[in-house]
């Protein structure tokens, strides 16, 4: 487990050098965006507190097992005042339900936590705009920080090699690309999310991008 603080805002948190989860600092504490694998409930309360606060909210950019592997054990902990954020078609998948044709690819917890809020584009987590981004997951939300132009881009993108889109295979980190549900609609969000010009990118899986856009672009030519 490592943490690294981005900006002045941001820390991300890394396990196993793979798995990103994300700690904004908010005035009234932490949103954690994403909680990685199983067992990472402790490790992520000590990196918020290390961050100088305490995690009042968690804001799933998807379904995933690797992105909310960790939920049931920080609600046990944190207890039910703490929010589970999640895009709508994520979190009812997650409770069940059949929303969406077809095979559901990656990999799919059932989870004892119920998500309290369904997020919507456009809806604001704290200073976190929502960017509806599906095709990874048919519920796949980004989030854009307001205040500096940080892209939480959950997995659109990836970057360990290099900066690619999960839209189309990808020989530095296939698994991503492996789950992607519908490979043109991930392809489409791509270009959305490029079209926002960020200012630094920062994905699931990789290092944070810093002025990522022409990285972005030769992402998406790639997988076109």
């Amino acid at each position: 487990m490592s943490t690294k603080r981005l900006t002045e805002h941001i820390v991300q948190f890394t396990r196993y050098g793979l798995v990103n989860a994300f700690l904004v600092r908010e005035d009234d504490g932490i949103t954690l965006v994403d909680t990685t694998l199983p067992r990472g409930a402790d490790a992520l309360v000590e990196a918020a507190r290390n961050a100088g606060g305490a995690i009042k909210r968690i804001a799933l950019t998807h379904g995933h097992g690797d992105h909310t592997g960790s939920v049931d054990a920080l609600r046990d902990r944190l207890g039910p005042g703490v929010q589970v954020l999640i895009g709508e078609l994520d979190g009812r998948i997650l409770a069940g339900e059949r929303v969406a044709g077809g095979k559901l690819s990656g990999n799919w917890p059932k989870l004892a936590t119920a998500p309290d809020v369904l997020l919507a584009h456009d809806d604001m987590v704290g200073s976190l705009r929502v960017i509806e981004s599906p095709g990874h997951s048919p519920g796949h939300v980004a989030f854009l920080d307001t205040r500096d132009g940080t892209l939480i881009a959950g997995d659109v993108f990836t970057s360990l090699g290099r900066v690619a889109t999960t839209s189309a295979s990808n020989w530095a980190f296939p698994l991503a690309s492996m789950g992607t549900y519908d490979r043109a609609q991930d392809q489409a969000s791509a270009r959305a999310l490029r079209a926002l010009e960020p200012a630094l990118m920062v994905v699931g899986h990789g290092p944070a991008v810093h002025s990522p856009v022409a990285a972005m672009d030769r992402a998406v030519a790639r997988a076109e």
